[in-house]
This record gives structure tokens, C-alpha cells and sequence, in this order.
């Protein structure tokens, strides 16, 4: 049937089933879809083909791009330099030892893709093995053999879709974040420098993003650039002082990913019943998430740990930043927007969210704010900012909830960590070698 579609001979309208894979009905994107297919076909390799997601991610950053002026690269550049100043006088987290980095939409793309696939390889995985398992599984025994050579072939054009789709959606991504930090995952290292910075936190920013993040506002540009700048070298110094942040982040995300399964009899279903004519019934399918089973409970704990991490994250960044930008007339009108921005997500985040099974936005943002800022108040920024020094001192759900009774205990003088922890920690944390770079 595979081989019957792609050469043409068939009902199947490759537009509406590129559509409803949620790659558009471009005639120029349809027709790279065939022709990756057809190479799937062909191809008697093991895994998925990552390079086709970076390069359709390009493609399509590359067609909204546009060279930012001069003059606005200076501004931010001017931006992310008195953001510096300002966040000394928030946070005794250092600065950081890389420059800031200003980006273009297919820069951001090529620089963030390992993580992207970092993220969708498991869930890739488990649609691979879901399509095999019901070849196996349906086929009569006499076709064992036969079998065999299909599977891998499933395999090849599942993952070769996969790829597409996931090239599609950070491509669309790149068009709507506009700094680094603004998924509120690690997305960048060091870009470029010696190896001694290459586990290292780059910020960054998009200018042509930001230029229409700010078209939206009632707010001059000047200050929509330096609130911005606060907020990212803010994330990206918090990940480079809690080195541990970072891992800890990545494996909640992957345990979630790992436990992703598909429904093999809803699948079954779907292509008993496949309309060629009609891919409708299969875009809902795939856009509705009704292909995975409802969550296991480790993937819910996962999940859980995952939102409470990013809540703290995005609230301890709300409040630094906040102090930091006291100064700026405008800034409680950005926060306003960033946290509104934040927690509906854009369209690509959707995607993302479904095709992966994930979302990327902490529910309790405003909660674990308000926590840290009665930490703030009761204790002071130093004390605040101590609890990422080790991850056994990182405020919990509970404390979330129950900020008092974390600020009691801070009062009352908290246990340090276990002293072989405390070392491993002063070893990770070595800076003699750093040489601070902001701005």
C-alpha cells in the first residue's frame, strides 16, 4: 500500500495526508514528504533520521527570517549590559562566563534541535515499536517472515514522519520564543568559546522576536528590550549556578517521555477504517492525543516533579527579575504579559505538546512566585538564592503551598547538606577558572 501511494498509484491524496500528519498543504512541503518516504522505503538503516527534523526546522525558519539592524542589535547588546548591572543588585548568583549571543530564528533552531530531539526520541521510539508489535501481532503465522522486512519498513516511515513533524513544530517555535530561556527548559550551552566553557550557559535572544513581542505593547521598545535581557541572563545564570538544575530537569522529562505508549487498538481501528478520501477522522486522532493511554502513575509523578521544578524555576526568575527591573516604569505591565504569555503557550507549544505528550508550562507559576517572594522578604535575597546551592534544599510542593512554614524553618536555620554531598557540590561549582562575562 506504501509503495502503491508513493508512486502515484493510489487514492490517497498526499496534500491531505500530509495535512493531517500537521505539516501543512505546502505543494513544495508535500512533495519533500513524498520524496523522504520514498528514500524510507528504500533505506535499510537503524534509527530515526534526526538530520531531516533539523533541516525541515531550517527550511521553514529560514522563510520568516529577517536580518536585524544594526542599530537594534546595538540596543540589546546595550540591554543585556545594564540587565548585568541591574541583577548584581537582585542576586548573589554570579554572572555569567560566556557572552550574551543575539540569534536569528534558524541560529535558534540549529542551536536547540539536540535538545528537541532529546525530548521526542522516546517518544519516537515507543510509536516504532507500537507499529511493529501490531504487524506482528495481526499477521497470520504463515507471513512470519514477510513480516520481518515490513516492520523495519514501518519503522523507517514512522520515524521518518516523526521527524518531519518534529522538524515542523520547532521550526514554528523559532518564529514565537524570543530568548533562550523562554520554554523555561535549558535549551542552549555554550555557543562556541574553549572547552573549558563547553558545559557552560549561553543566553540569548531573538531580535526580530523581540521586536514583535513588543509591536503588541503600549510600551517603548527600549524597555521591553532590557526587561527581556533581565529575564534571560536571570534563567541563565540560575542554570549555570545550579549546574545539578539542568540533569534533574532532563530526567523528569524523560522519565514522563519513556512511559509514552500508543494505543495499538485505537490504532488498529483507525486503519480499518481509513478514509483516503477523508484523513479527517486521522488528524483528530493525532491532534487530540487520543492515540495515548491515560498516564501511569510514574509518569504522573514524573509530571509532577517536572511542574513543580519549572514553577520554581519560572517564579524564582519573576521575582529576581522583578527586583531587578524596579526601576523601569513599565516593567509590571510586561510581567503581566510574559506571565499570561507563558501560561496559554503558542501554537507551536501545542504542537509540541502533542506530539510528544508534553507540556512545557509550570501550572503553579504564581504560587511558587508569591513563595519566593515571602522567602525574599523574610530572609533576604542571599538566604533565598542558598536554597539552589543542592538539591536536597530546593523548596518542594509542599513548601509551594505551604511558603510560611518554609520560611519558619529558614528562621529556625536549616540543616546544610550531607558534607560528601556539600564537597561533590564545591567540586561541580568550581569557578577559579571562570572569568565572568555579561553584557
Amino acid at each position: 500500500m506504501l509503495r502503491a501511494f508513493l508512486e502515484g498509484n493510489t487514492d490517497i491524496d498526499p496534500s491531505k495526508l500530509a495535512s493531517a500528519a500537521g505539516l501543512g498543504d505546502d505543494p513544495a512541503l508535500v512533495a519533500q514528504l513524498i520524496a523522504q518516504l520514498q528514500n524510507a522505503l528504500r533505506s535499510s538503516g537503524e534509527g530515526i533520521n534526526w538530520d531531516l527534523a533539523l533541516e525541515q526546522a531550517r527550511n521553514l525558519a529560514s522563510r520568516t527570517t529577517v536580518v536585524s539592524l544594526p542599530s537594534e542589535r546595538s540596543q540589546l547588546d546595550q540591554a543585556f549590559h545594564i540587565a548585568s548591572l541591574w541583577l548584581a543588585e537582585a542576586t548573589e548568583i554570579s554572572e555569567l562566563t560566556v557572552p550574551p549571543r543575539l540569534m536569528s530564528r534558524t541560529e535558534w533552531v540549529s542551536a536547540t534541535m539536540p535538545v528537541w530531539i532529546q525530548l521526542a526520541e522516546p517518544v519516537a521510539s515507543s510509536i516504532a515499536d507500537s507499529l511493529t508489535a501490531v504487524l506482528t501481532e495481526q499477521a497470520p503465522e504463515e507471513m512470519t517472515d514477510m513480516i520481518a522486512g515490513a516492520s523495519q519498513l514501518m519503522r523507517n516511515v514512522g520515524g521518518t514522519l516523526f521527524a518531519m513533524q518534529l522538524g515542523q513544530v520547532v521550526g514554528q517555535l523559532s518564529s514565537e520564543v524570543v530568548s533562550g530561556g523562554d520554554i523555561g527548559i535549558p535549551l542552549l550551552g555554550a555557543l562556541g568559546g574553549d572547552d573549558r566553557h563547553a558545559s557552560d550557559q549561553q543566553a540569548a535572544m531573538i531580535p526580530q522576536n523581540v521586536a514583535a513581542f513588543a509591536t503588541g505593547l503600549d510600551v517603548p521598545v527600549d524597555q521591553v528590550q532590557l526587561y527581556l535581557a533581565v529575564r534571560e541572563l536571570a534563567h541563565a545564570r540560575l542554570f549555570r549556578h545550579a549546574k545539578w538544575l539542568r540533569l534533574q530537569l532532563m530526567t523528569s522529562i524523560t522519565e514522563f517521555a519513556r512511559g509514552i505508549r500508543i494505543d495499538t487498538s485505537r490504532l488498529e481501528e483507525l486503519a480499518s477504517d481509513f478514509d483516503p478520501a477523508n484523513p479527517e477522522e486521522l488528524r483528530s486522532a493525532l491532534t487530540s492525543g487520543a492515540l495515548i493511554p491515560p498516564k501511569s502513575d510514574e509518569q504522573l509523578a514524573a509530571l509532577g516533579r517536572l511542574e513543580t521544578t519549572l514553577a520554581l524555576i519560572e517564579g524564582w526568575v519573576d521575582v529576581v527579575t522583578a527586583q531587578a527591573t524596579s526601576r523601569l516604569p513599565t516593567s509590571a505591565a510586561i510581567a503581566e504579559t510574559v506571565r499570561r504569555r507563558r501560561a496559554s503557550g503558542g501554537p507551536a507549544e501545542s504542537a509540541f505538546a502533542t506530539l510528544v505528550g508534553l507540556e512545557l508550562r509550570p501550572r503553579r507559576l504564581r504560587e511558587a512566585a508569591a513563595m519566593w517572594q515571602q522567602v525574599t522578604n523574610a530572609v533576604g535575597a542571599e538566604a533565598r538564592d542558598d536554597l539552589w546551592s543542592h538539591p536536597d534544599l530546593v523548596p518542594t510542593a509542599e513548601d509551594i503551598t505551604d511558603a510560611a512554614a518554609l520560611v519558619a524553618r529558614l528562621q529556625a536555620g536549616a540543616p546544610a547538606p550531607d558534607d560528601i554531598d556539600q564537597a561533590i557540590e564545591n567540586l561541580l561549582n568550581d569557578d577559579t577558572t571562570d572569568r565572568p562575562h555579561e553584557g
